[in-house]
């Protein structure tokens, strides 16, 4: 005999909240900012001065933490500085540059820092670039840099970046977090910058909850979670542009340790519908 329509629903939501009950509380998080002062060089030791900055703030790292770090600053310590007035731009470059009020230097290094163009228009020079990412002008920026006289390439492998600072720290500390590293790009149909992971090391990239039930029963099909990159929107909440903080502690995460890889965010082009 089966039960009234009221306490099948009953019964129903007994066993959602008995889940739930099973289930553990989501963590607190925190945004511990890391400020630097002064100016990163070629060469220097980027470690030394992220945990000395952290000594400062009467701070240290903790295992379970995972360490965001902004690209410009590990571009600055490879030395990833291209000096513009090396630069001779093509004819074509100066043209379009001429167009929209643009430095033709910057976008004959964005051609050369590019396997594909995806994009040209209305000012805006979207490339992939040599890594497999899809943003303007190939990642090259040229503020908070040296006022205009040079510009900052992304990092040669950023995944390699992310695995050296990740061991330096080990060395110092004795203690193994994960390291993401980040930069701003702007995204299909949204307005606005926002962070995206670009090299990683220490932990994976995606979590996927494809094949698990959601407190309704329903088996999730297309539920993978790219949680390097909202890590990295989270640490640039406090990594801002202008206020001096290059890299961010995040605190109460629970990752999934692993063979992390950049390479695992970035789409296939088969399986882009928008480029």
């Amino acid at each position: 005999m089966r039960k009234p329509s009221g306490a099948r629903e009953k019964s129903a939501a007994k066993r959602r909240n008995t889940a739930a009950r099973g289930r553990s509380a989501p963590d607190e998080l925190r945004l511990i900012p890391i400020l630097l002062e002064g100016e990163i060089h070629p060469g220097d030791a980027l470690a030394d001065q992220l945990l000395e900055s952290l000594q400062s703030s009467q701070l240290r790292l903790k295992f379970g933490d995972i360490l965001v770090v902004k690209h410009k600053i590990i571009s600055k310590s490879e030395g990833r500085l291209v000096d513009l007035a090396t630069i001779q731009a093509s004819a074509e470059s100066i043209a379009w540059a001429k167009q929209y009020a643009l430095d033709p230097r910057v976008i004959e290094l964005a051609l050369r820092e590019s396997r594909a163009i995806i994009r040209r228009k209305n000012g805006v020079l979207i490339t992939e670039t040599h890594h497999g990412f899809l943003c303007p002008n190939s990642g090259i920026d040229v503020s908070n840099v040296s006022g205009g006289t040079h510009a900052l390439l992304l990092p040669e492998d950023p995944d390699r970046s992310a695995a050296s600072l990740r061991r330096a720290i080990k060395r110092r500390t004795g203690i193994s977090i994960p390291v993401i590293i980040t930069d701003s790009f702007g995204r299909p149909w949204r307005e606005g910058l926002t962070e995206f992971a670009i090299g990683i090391a220490g932990m994976k990239a995606l979590r996927d909850h494809r094949g698990r039930r959601d407190s309704h029963g329903y088996k999730l099909k297309a539920s993978v979670e790219a949680v390097a990159d909202e890590l990295a929107c989270a640490a640039g909440l406090v990594c801002g542009k202008l206020n001096r903080v290059p890299a961010c502690i995040v605190r109460g995460f629970r990752y999934d340790p692993g063979l992390g890889r950049v390479r695992d965010l970035l789409r296939p082009a088969a399986n882009d519908l928008f480029r």
